[in-house]
């Protein structure tokens, strides 16, 4: 579904990722792992087209994304959702998850069937429609984020870590999501500092380090490795 080749990419002519290869598998849930400055983040916003590979390519299916625009990829069918803080806090529900549909905007009957498709999914969007995004809990603008970037059934999610700043229960709410996510088809790419939680909720996991994929298995092989289990779980509260 997604392959990264030879990628080099980073800011301001300095490079994050060093070489990254990467292949992630059709309809899966990827997390991605590793210490801060790894590149987790710099993942996702090379795949979406956020930024440019210096070298290397990215690759939808047989088709290369890395010289595409933002929107470009955007319309293939990739989406991000980013950390926190994208709803416009002055308008609706509704209207915020209208706003994911802007390529489509001009098409008003498939607009309202892929509104009513996400409202479906995520039952706040269908029972709060008229609610200011700015009102809402944590967990519950998150889940507007999650529905917004499935207004253009997109077949790839970027989830930049998905559960920050969320109590238990929203947690539990955002994990339900991604797993109905991967129930109707769609491949998830997230990154997730809990690394329990973001093994749990995964099929796949990569664990990067300097800019490289140091590990790539599935996410009960990446559980059960000794070596990442001392340095990644075995840190953490059991609950945690």
């Amino acid at each position: 579904m997604l392959t990264l080749d030879g990628v080099y990419a980073g800011y301001g002519g300095g490079d994050v990722l060093q070489g990254l290869d990467l292949s992630v598998v059709p309809e899966s849930v990827t997390c991605v792992l590793g210490p801060n400055g790894a590149g987790k983040s710099t993942v996702l916003r090379v795949v979406s087209g956020l930024i440019k590979p210096r070298q290397g390519t990215v690759s939808l299916g047989e088709e290369r994304i890395d010289r595409l625009s933002a929107p470009e990829v955007l319309a293939k069918g990739v989406a991000q959702v980013p950390q926190a803080g994208a709803l416009f806090p002055r308008m609706s529900v509704r209207e915020n998850v209208l706003m994911g549909g802007y390529l489509i905007r001009r098409q008003r009957k498939l607009l309202e069937e892929r509104y009513s498709a996400v409202a479906e999914l995520i039952p706040l969007i269908a029972e709060r429609p008229n609610a200011p995004a700015g009102n809402l809990s944590g967990g519950q603008r998150r889940m507007v984020e999650i529905g917004r970037s499935l207004m253009l059934d997109p077949a790839v999610v970027l989830l930049d870590e998905p559960s920050l700043g969320l109590d238990p229960k929203s947690i539990a709410a955002v994990a339900g999501l991604i797993n109905g996510m991967r129930e109707r088809g769609k491949t998830v790419v997230l990154v997730e500092q809990n690394v329990r939680l973001g093994l749990s909720l995964s099929t796949h996991g990569v664990v990067m380090e300097g800019g490289r994929v140091r590990l790539l298995g599935t996410a009960e092989e990446i559980t059960n490795h000794p070596e990442i289990a001392s340095l990644y779980l075995g840190a953490l509260e059991p609950n945690s």
